[in-house]
This record gives structure tokens, C-alpha cells and sequence, in this order.
């Protein structure tokens, strides 16, 4: 199945997608003739971007109190961000058996973020999030996670090489590093029959945290882009969380900047930016932020001091998240909380 828009709709789509220094693949070029993007190019692209989370990484989207709206979208582009990562449950929406399909109404949503996406000039990362049945018997599911990659992949064939694909987020539990090691080149042989050259995002096992970067093997492919999480030093990030369990002992944690709690962050970050120089692939640094529960001073300072230093560093990054737990935005005032897009987009 490809991406069901009409002729008409995805030359529209097209144009839209189309930002400074991006691919521009007319419509009517196969996705097996198209030379793709250059994956440290389009991580420049990707600059500063955010995550719609709550939303369609829920069991189902509203079930976490956030539906994702078309105001959304205008309101990202027009703060200065470049890209928006959409978490994905995919696998809550195919079937349990052979030959797994993917609920078509379901794609017609995705269809709609990617719509969304384009026509703001946004760059979009479908990111398949919370598959849960990986990481406790990945044995017992990888036919169907790969199914599923084969669909989406094909499905967005031909949509536009703003719209990027991740593998999947943060594996962890059962799924080790040894066993994503054997399943991402598997998975990146599906999508790479129907997406040749179109840029594919993966990170390392245990959370992709930094310090499991080293451990991550990956096939030889020259569209990668690798990604890295961070929420260091986590007894401030998640004080109060309640997913988290102890983490109300950890609350009034404050990140003040001092000497000792910078370079620890430019030591973490820097040693994903080495790992990236060393082994020819640009960094992502795909989730970072803290928890609301943390002050507001505290948050800003941490937030704004981990996005230079990615920038400085040459890594595109995305805030986690949009406007729930973590969020930039205030979904009841339709407005952002100034300190923290300040923090994000820093006026210049």
C-alpha cells in the first residue's frame, strides 16, 4: 500500500515539504531513482524540533489527555522550530496475526500529521514508539514488528524525503543490545526495498542513552542518522513522575548550572559527537527535557544549556515534549510558557 493521497494532493504535499536545502524530488520519480539526502545535510535540516507526544503513542490518541490538532503544527513552525518527531503506537493498530495489517483509518491519521507536517514547512520523523511486546519476548514479535515496517514503508514510498522513518524508540528489557544489534539490520533491509535512499533514524539499546552508543552495530548503510536521549542527572529530569517509582523523594531538585553539572552534560554529549565522528554518522539527540514537577527556573536553565550544547556540538535535537508532562505549551491558553521557548528558540 503507498501513502493514499490523490495526484493533485501529493504534488501540493511535495511543494509544501520543500525547506531551504532539502531534497525536492518531483512527484512522479520513483522513490528507487531518487539519490536521497545526504544524512549529516538533512540532520542540519532537522535542526531544532519537538515531540507531539501523548498523543499517538497512547493505546489509543486521546487516551492520554492529547489529540493533536491542525493549530499545533502552525503554532511549532511559527515558533522557529524545524521538524516536529511524531511517537507512534503502530502496533496497537494492526492486527495480532498474519499478515498484520495496518488499520487503514489509522494510516489515514498519519497520513494527516504528514500532511500537517508538509504544509507548515516541517520536517517529520515517524517514530514507531511503546511496541512493549519487543522488549519482553522481541522473539515472539519481530515477524510482526518487520510486517509492520514493510507496511509503512511502502505505504510512504513516495512521500517526500522530509518525512523520515525510526526504526524504534528506546529499547530496553528483554530486548538488549546483542538482540537490536541482530534486528536493525533486518529491518533496515525491509524498508530499504521500497525506500532506497530515504534517511532512517536508530539508536542504541538500554534507553538510548549515551553511555550505550558504543554498543550499537550497525549494518553498512550511508542514509543513517543515529540518535541519543538524554535526561541527566534523572533525579532532577523525573523528579515527581509518577511512572517513576522513589521519584517524589527527589522533588525540589534544582539544576542551577554550576560548573560541576555543565561539564558533566558536555561530557555526555560530547561523547555521543565522538562516537558519531569516529564511526561517520550524525547524531540526533532525540528526547531531552524535564519533568514539570521541577521549578521553573531550574527546567529553563537545563533545557537552554543542553540545547546549545548539542548545537555546538553539530547534533539536531527535539524537546520532549510538546504540551503534556514536559510540555513547552499550554494546550488550555493556546499559548507557550515563555521561559522555556525561550529556552528552545532563544531570540536572536
Amino acid at each position: 500500500m503507498r501513502l493514499v493521497i490523490g495526484t493533485l494532493a501529493l504534488a501540493t504535499l511535495l511543494l509544501a515539504a520543500c525547506t531551504p536545502g532539502a531534497s525536492q524530488q518531483p512527484a512522479q520519480i520513483p522513490a528507487t531513482q531518487r539519490p536521497g539526502v545526504d544524512p549529516f545535510a538533512q540532520n542540519q535540516q532537522l535542526g531544532r524540533g519537538i515531540n507531539l507526544g501523548n498523543a499517538l503513542e497512547a493505546p489509543q490518541e486521546g487516551t492520554w489527555g492529547v489529540r493533536l490538532h491542525e493549530d499545533y503544527f502552525t503554532v511549532i513552525a511559527a515558533a522557529g522550530f524545524q521538524h516536529v518527531r511524531v511517537p507512534i503506537r503502530w502496533n496497537a493498530h494492526a492486527l495480532a496475526a498474519p499478515p498484520y495489517t495496518i488499520d487503514p483509518d489509522f494510516f489515514a491519521r498519519i497520513d494527516w500529521v504528514v500532511e500537517q507536517s508538509a504544509k507548515n514547512n516541517l520536517l517529520v520523523i515517524l517514530d514507531f514508539h511503546h511496541y512493549e511486546e519487543m522488549f519482553s519476548n522481541h522473539r515472539g514479535h519481530t515477524e510482526r514488528f518487520l510486517s509492520l515496517w514493510q507496511q509503512i514503508a511502502e505505504h510512504y514510498a513516495d512521500a517526500p524525503d522530509t518525512v523520515l522513518f525510526e526504526l524504534l524508540n528506546e529499547p530496553h528489557g528483554g530486548l538488549d543490545a546483542l538482540a537490536w544489534n541482530e534486528i536493525v539490520p533486518q529491518a533496515i533491509a525491509v524498508i530499504r526495498a521500497s525506500n532506497p535512499t530515504r534517511n532512517l533514524i536508530v539508536g542504541p539499546g538500554n534507553w538510548y542513552k549515551v553511555s550505550q552508543i558504543s554498543a550499537l552495530s550497525l549494518p553498512a548503510d550511508s542514509h543513517l542518522i543515529v540518535s541519543i536521549h538524554y535526561y541527566e542527572p534523572f533525579h532532577f529530569t523525573h523528579q515527581g513522575a509518577g511512572w517513576v517509582n522513589g521519584s517524589a523523594a527527589w522533588l525540589g531538585t534544582a539544576w542551577e548550572g554550576t560548573n560541576t553539572q555543565r561539564s558533566n552534560v558536555e561530557a555526555d554529549l560530547g561523547r555521543a559527537a565522538r562516537w558519531g565522528k569516529e564511526n561517520g554518522h550524525p547524531i540526533y539527540l532525540g528526547e531531552f527535557g524535564a519533568y514539570s514537577r521541577a521549578d521553573m527556573p531550574s527546567r529553563a536553565r537545563y533545557t537552554a544549556f543542553v540545547a546549545r550544547t548539542a548545537e555546538s556540538l553539530g547534533m539536531s535535537w527535539a524537546y520532549w515534549e510538546f504540551g503534556a508532562g514536559f510540555g513547552a505549551y499550554n494546550r488550555g491558553t493556546g499559548a507557550w510558557k515563555a521561559e522555556l521557548l525561550w529556552a528552545l528558540v532563544p531570540a536572536e
